[in-house]
C-alpha cells in the first residue's frame, strides 16, 4: 500500500477513537441517575469496564479462544422470530459455516423497533493479525502530563482482510489501544497458568493487574503512574467507597489500603514481589473482598459489584452497542455483544431486571444525548418500559433494584415532562412528531412508578406544587395546560405585555389577542392531532387555556378602565373575536364527546364583551351626566344673569351645558358599538333630568305675588274727606294731565324707561331659556336620526318607554314643557315687577290719585312704551311675543287694581266711566300696535275683557249697582232673597277681579262718591269714612 493509504487509514482510526462527551454532561435537563464516582473519570470507568468484560469473556471465541467468532453484515434481513430486547441471545437465526455469520440477523433490534444498518460487508472487515486482535491501533508512545496518555497510530504491512471478531469489534466500540489490549491479555495468560477453568468472579482483576505489569511495559513512568493511578482509584471505589458489603470504619485492611492508595497519588508504588507495600495491598484487598454479607465463606469475590461502581462500568460496556461512525444506530452484532455482556453479570452484581433498567437508560440517554435525531432510540427506550414494567411487578424486587428502577424513571420522566410541560418551546413544526414518542415513554415512566404523581411547576417565585392524579388523560391534560399558559407568558414577555406605556395598550393587546389565535390555530394544526391519541378534547383544552389567559390579562386591563373610549372598545371587541374562535374550537374539538364539551365550556371564564360595552357604556353616560350636573351646580353658586354679549343674550352657564350636551350626543354615537335605542333613551333620560334641574333654576325667581301691592282695607267715601280738602287747596286751579308727574319721571318728549337692573335680569333669565329650548330641539333631532341607532327588539327594555307609548316626537318632550312652564313663570314674574315695581310710581301709585282728570294715564303709557322697546331689544325674537302678553296682563291687572283697590287716595264719579274707558282704551292700543303683530287685536280684546266689565260698572248708577250687588251676594251665599231685619253678608276678597264678582261690585261702590253710596255701605256693613 502506497502513503495514500496509510494517511487514509490513520484518519478513519483516528475518528473512531476520538472521545465521547461525557455522559454526566450530555444535557444539562437530563440528571445522570446513578450517582458520581469521585476521582474516576468516563475513561477509567470505560477502561476498567473493557477489562472486566474481557475477563469474563476469555474462553469465547475470538477473546484468545482458538475458534473466533465473526461477523458479517448483510444487505438481506432474514426474518426471525422476535425476542425481548433484554435477552440477548446469539446472532439470531443466521446460519453458520465454519463458525462465520453470513447472514445476521437481530433478534433484539427486531423486538426494539430497530432497523438493520445492512453495511458494506468491508466495513466490518480487518486485516489478518497472529493473536485475533485488532491490526491497526499499536502501543501508545505519547502521553499527556496530568491526564490520560495519547494515542498514536501505525498501520503494519499490508495483510489479507478477514472479518472481524467479537472482540475486534467490542474493543473497537471501547476505543481501546491495542497496547491496552496486549497487556490485559498479557496478564491473564499470566494469572490463569494452570487455572484455566478459573471463574471470573473470582478474579480480583485490578490487583492481578498491578501484580503482573511491570513499568517497563509501558511507554514511560507517567504513562505507568496513570494507569496504576487508575487500578487503585478502582479498588478504592469498590472495596472502601461504595462496597457491596457494609464496611466497619474501624476495619484494619480498609486502613491499610486507604494509606497505600493515598502514598501512590504522588508516585507510583514498588509492585515488586518483594515489596512489603504489594505484599500489604494483596493482603488487604484479598480480605476485603472475599467477605460476606453473614461472615460464612463465599465462592464470589467482590470488588466491583457495589453501587453505584457496578451500574457505571455496566452502563460503559452497554453504551458499546452504538455504531462509533454514527452513534444515533445500534450495531447489528447486539445480540451477540448483549449475550457477551451477560457473562459480566456475576462480577458486576447485575440482574436481568437491572439490565433491562440500565440498558433502557442507555437507549435514552443515547437519544437525548445525539440531539434528539433518531425516534428509533426513544421508540426502544418505550419498547424496553414495557419489560421493566413486568420485571416492576414482581413481589421479589430487591431493594437496589428498586433504588435504580425509581432513580431512572424519576430521570427520564423528569426530562420528558420538562419537554411536555413547554412543548411549544421544545418542538417546532419539523419536530413535532417527536412528542408522538416521548409522551407515551413519560406516560410508560409515571404508570411504572405507580404513584400519584406530583408535578411540580417552579413559577418566578420559585415556589408553587400541583397534584395531579396519575393516568394517562389527566396528565396530558396538564401538559396541554401547562405548555399553553407557559406559550402564552412568552408571547407576553416578546411584547412587553406587562409594562406596557399607556398610550400603545391598544395595539399591544390587539396584538396580543393575534398572536393567541395563532397560536390556537397552530397548536389545533400541529400538537392537538398527536395528543387526540391521549385526550380527546386536547384542542378544547388548548383553547380553554388561552381563552382564559387573555381572559386574565383583559380583566387586568379593565380594571383600569373607568369609562368607555374608542380604544376600550377596539380592544373589547378584538376580545370578541378571539372568544368566538377559541369556543368554536372547543365547540368542533368536543363534537363527539358524550357532555358536547360542557365541561371544558364551564372552565371558560366568559369575557361578557357585550355586557361590559354596556356596563362601560353606562358608566361612560354616569360619567358624561355627572358633568352635566356639576354644571349646573357651578352655575347655581355663580350665575349673575349677566349676558356676555349682546349677540349672545344669555347665561354663560346655559352655553356651557348645552356644549357639554352636544359633545356628549356626538361623542356618544362616535363610541364604535352598535347604539340601540335602549342606550339612547338611557342617555336622553339622564340629559332631560339635568336639563330640567338646569330650568328649575332659571325659573326660581319668585312669583308675580311678591309684586302685587297689598290690597287697602275697605272705607266708604264721603264727599267731606280730609285728603279732598286738602287736595282742592292744594290745587287752586286745574292742572293737566300732562303735568302731572308725582315722581319727576317727565323728561320732556323722551322720557327714559323704568326697566330696572333686576327685571332686565329676568329678561336674560328668559333669554336664557329659550336658548335652551332651540337647542334641545337641535339635540333631539341628532338622537332621533342618527343613522348608527340599532331598532330596538320587543324583548328591550325601553321598547316600551315613553316616547313609544306616547308616540312622542322628541326624546326631551318633558324638558321642553318644563321650560316651556318656565318661560311662562319667568316672563309673568319679569311683568308684574316690570309694573307694579319698576313703573309703580308713574301707573298704580299715580293713576288718579285724587281725581280723575288731572291723573290721567297719558305719562304712565309713555314709560309703558319706552319699556316695551328696551324690552324688544334685550329680549330674543322668539321670547318677546310672551313677554309682552305678560306685561300686557300685568298692565291691566294694574288697571283694574286702580279701580277696585286703589284705596283711600281715589274717588271715582259716575261722570269719570268716559274718560276710565279713554284711557284703557289708549293702554290697550299700546299693545295692538306693540312690534309687528306680537299680539294680534283679538288677543287684546279677549285679555281685556274682564277689565272692560269692571269699567262699564263704574258707569252705572249707584242703584243699579247696589241692586246688583245685592242680588249677586245673595245667590254666592245661598242665602235667597234678604228679608226684613236680615243684613248682607261681607262678600269675601277673591283678587279674581270681574262684573259678577260681588267683591268687585262693593269696591266699585266703596269708591263711589256720592250719598247714596256711602249710607248702603255704613247701613249694610258699617264700613268707615275715609280719613
Amino acid at each position: 500500500m502506497g502513503p495514500h493509504h496509510h494517511s487514509r487509514r490513520e484518519s478513519l482510526c483516528s475518528s473512531l477513537l476520538a472521545p465521547r462527551p461525557d455522559y454526566h454532561d450530555c444535557d444539562p435537563d437530563l440528571v445522570w441517575p446513578f450517582g458520581k464516582l469521585e476521582g474516576i473519570d468516563r475513561d477509567d470507568v470505560r477502561e476498567t469496564a473493557y477489562e472486566i468484560f474481557f475477563t469474563a469473556c476469555r474462553s469465547s471465541p475470538g477473546f484468545g479462544g482458538r475458534n473466533a467468532l465473526v461477523f458479517y453484515s448483510n444487505h438481506h434481513d432474514n426474518n426471525s422470530s422476535n425476542s425481548n430486547g433484554g435477552e440477548g441471545s446469539g446472532s439470531g437465526s443466521g446460519s453458520k459455516v465454519n463458525g462465520v455469520v453470513t447472514t445476521p440477523t437481530s433478534r433484539v433490534k427486531r423486538a426494539l423497533g430497530l432497523k438493520m444498518l445492512k453495511r458494506s460487508p468491508s466495513r466490518r472487515m480487518a486485516s489478518g493479525a497472529g493473536n485475533g486482535g485488532w491490526s491497526s491501533p499499536s502501543s501508545p508512545n505519547a502521553s499527556n502530563s496530568g491526564g490520560s496518555p495519547g494515542m498514536s497510530f501505525t498501520l503494519p504491512p499490508s495483510r489479507p482482510r478477514r472479518p472481524m471478531t467479537s472482540a475486534e469489534i467490542m474493543r473497537q466500540q471501547m476505543r481501546v489501544t491495542e497496547g491496552s489490549d496486549n497487556r490485559l491479555r498479557k496478564t491473564l495468560m499470566r494469572t490463569l497458568v494452570g487455572q484455566m477453568g478459573r471463574r471470573a468472579e473470582t478474579i480480583i482483576l485490578p490487583l492481578e493487574l498491578l501484580r503482573h505489569l511491570k513499568p517497563s511495559e509501558f511507554n514511560d513512568s507517567h504513562e505507568y503512574h496513570y494507569w496504576q493511578k487508575r487500578q487503585l482509584k478502582i479498588l478504592e471505589a469498590g472495596l472502601l467507597i461504595h462496597p457491596s458489603i457494609p464496611l466497619a470504619k474501624s476495619n484494619t485492611f480498609a486502613l491499610r489500603l486507604r494509606e497505600i492508595i493515598r502514598a501512590g497519588d504522588t508516585k507510583a508504588i514498588d509492585t515488586g514481589k518483594n515489596s512489603d507495600t504489594m505484599r500489604t495491598l494483596c493482603n488487604s484487598v484479598v480480605s476485603l473482598s472475599w467477605r460476606s454479607s453473614n461472615g460464612t465463606p463465599t465462592d464470589v469475590c467482590h470488588w466491583a459489584d457495589g453501587y453505584p461502581l457496578n451500574i457505571h462500568l455496566y452502563v460503559a460496556l452497554l453504551q458499546s452497542v452504538f455504531d462509533i461512525r454514527d452513534e444515533t444506530l445500534v450495531l447489528d452484532e447486539v445480540d451477540e455483544m448483549l449475550e457477551l455482556m451477560k457473562k459480566t453479570w456475576s462480577t458486576l452484581g447485575i440482574t436481568r431486571p437491572i439490565h433491562n433498567v440500565c440498558f433502557t437508560w442507555v437507549l435514552f440517554q443515547q437519544y437525548v444525548q445525539t440531539a434528539q435525531i433518531e425516534a428509533d432510540l426513544l421508540c426502544a427506550a418505550h419498547a424496553m418500559l414495557a419489560e421493566v414494567a413486568n420485571n416492576a411487578k414482581r413481589p421479589d424486587r430487591e431493594v437496589l433494584y428498586v433504588k435504580i428502577l425509581s432513580s431512572v424513571l424519576s430521570s427520564m420522566q423528569a426530562w420528558a415532562e420538562k419537554k411536555l410541560l413547554r412543548y411549544h418551546d421544545y418542538f417546532q413544526r419539523g419536530t413535532v412528531g417527536q412528542i408522538e414518542n416521548l409522551l407515551p415513554l413519560a406516560l410508560s415512566s409515571s404508570k411504572i412508578l405507580g404513584e400519584d404523581v406530583t408535578i411540580t411547576e417552579r413559577g418566578r417565585g420559585g415556589k408553587g406544587e400541583i397534584k395531579v392524579v396519575d393516568n394517562s388523560g389527566d396528565r396530558v391534560d396538564y401538559y396541554i395546560r401547562s405548555s399553553m399558559k407557559q406559550a402564552f407568558a412568552k408571547i407576553m414577555e416578546a411584547g412587553n405585555v406587562t409594562e406596557v406605556a399607556e398610550d400603545a395598550v391598544t395595539e399591544t393587546l390587539h396584538q396580543l389577542a393575534k398572536e393567541t389565535e395563532e397560536l390556537a390555530l397552530k397548536e389545533r394544526e400541529s400538537f392537538s392531532p398527536i395528543l387526540k391519541r391521549w385526550h380527546t378534547t386536547a384542542a378544547g383544552v388548548a383553547a380553554m387555556t388561552l381563552h382564559n389567559c387573555y381572559g386574565a390579562v383583559l380583566k387586568q386591563y379593565l380594571n383600569g378602565v373607568s369609562t368607555l373610549s374608542g380604544d376600550a372598545v377596539e380592544i373589547l371587541q378584538r376580545a370578541g373575536k378571539l372568544e368566538k374562535v377559541l369556543l368554536q374550537m372547543v365547540v368542533e374539538d368536543s363534537a363527539e364527546c358524550e357532555d358536547g364539551g360542557k365541561a371544558i365550556v364551564r372552565e371558560m371564564v366568559p369575557y361578557e364583551i357585550d355586557s361590559i360595552i354596556i356596563n362601560l357604556l353606562k358608566r361612560w353616560i354616569h360619567e358624561r351626566l355627572k358633568r352635566g350636573k356639576e354644571c349646573v351646580h357651578r352655575a347655581k353658586e355663580s350665575e349673575t344673569w349677566n349676558p356676555k354679549s349682546k349677540s349672545e343674550p344669555y347665561a354663560q352657564s346655559a352655553e356651557e351645558l348645552m356644549k357639554l350636551a352636544k359633545e356628549t350626543v356626538d361623542d356618544f354615537f362616535q363610541i364604535p358599538i352598535g347604539i340601540t335605542e335602549d342606550l339612547v333613551q338611557d342617555l336622553a333620560d339622564g340629559l332631560e333630568h339635568v336639563f330640567k334641574e338646569y330650568t328649575s333654576f332659571v325659573a326660581s325667581c319668585g312669583s308675580k305675588q311678591n309684586y302685587i301691592p297689598t290690597l287697602p282695607p275697605l272705607t266708604r267715601c264721603n264727599r267731606d274727606s280730609k285728603f279732598l280738602k286738602l287736595w282742592k287747596k292744594a290745587s287752586p286751579c286745574s292742572i293737566g294731565a300732562e303735568d302731572f308727574h308725582p315722581n319727576g319721571t317727565n323728561e320732556g318728549h323722551h322720557p327714559r324707561p323704568s326697566t330696572s337692573r333686576g327685571t332686565q335680569r329676568l329678561y336674560i333669565r328668559l333669554n336664557t331659556l329659550h336658548h335652551l329650548l332651540s337647542h334641545l330641539h337641535s339635540l333631539d333631532k341628532n338622537l332621533s336620526l342618527s343613522p348608527r341607532i340599532i331598532p330596538s327588539t320587543p324583548r328591550s327594555r325601553h321598547a316600551n318607554n315613553r316616547k313609544s307609548q306616547t308616540n312622542a316626537s322628541s326624546y326631551f318632550e318633558l324638558a321642553q314643557s318644563g321650560i316651556q312652564s318656565a318661560c311662562q313663570h319667568v316672563s309673568e314674574v319679569a311683568a308684574y315687577r316690570l309694573i307694579f315695581l319698576d313703573s309703580n310710581s308713574v301707573f298704580y301709585e299715580s293713576l288718579y290719585v285724587g281725581d280723575v282728570a288731572n291723573a290721567r294715564i297719558r305719562p304712565a303709557l309713555r314709560i309703558i312704551k319706552q319699556n316695551l322697546t328696551l324690552l324688544g331689544v334685550i329680549l330674543t325674537d322668539k321670547a318677546q311675543a310672551l313677554a309682552i302678553k305678560e306685561v300686557m296682563r300685568a298692565s291691566f291687572e294694574a288697571f283694574l287694581m286702580v279701580l277696585v283697590a286703589g284705596g283711600s287716595s281715589r274717588v271715582f264719579y259716575r261722570t269719570d266711566h268716559e274718560m276710565i274707558e279713554e284711557d284703557f282704551d289708549s293702554l290697550k292700543r299700546i299693545f295692538c300696535t306693540c312690534g309687528e303683530g306680537l299680539i294680534t287685536k283679538d288677543v287684546v280684546e279677549h285679555e281685556a275683557e274682564t277689565t272692560e266689565g269692571v269699567i262699564e260698572l263704574m258707569g252705572q248708577c249707584t242703584e243699579q249697582l247696589m241692586e246688583d250687588f245685592s242680588i249677586v251676594t245673595c245667590e254666592s251665599s245661598g242665602i235667597g232673597v234678604v228679608g226684613s231685619g236680615q243684613r248682607l253678608p261681607m262678600p269675601p276678597t277673591t283678587g279674581r277681579w270681574n262684573r259678577s264678582d260681588p267683591n268687585t261690585l262693593l269696591r266699585v261702590l266703596c269708591h263711589r262718591n256720592d250719598k247714596a253710596a256711602n249710607q248702603f255701605l255704613k247701613r249694610t256693613f258699617q264700613l268707615a269714612k275715609r280719613r
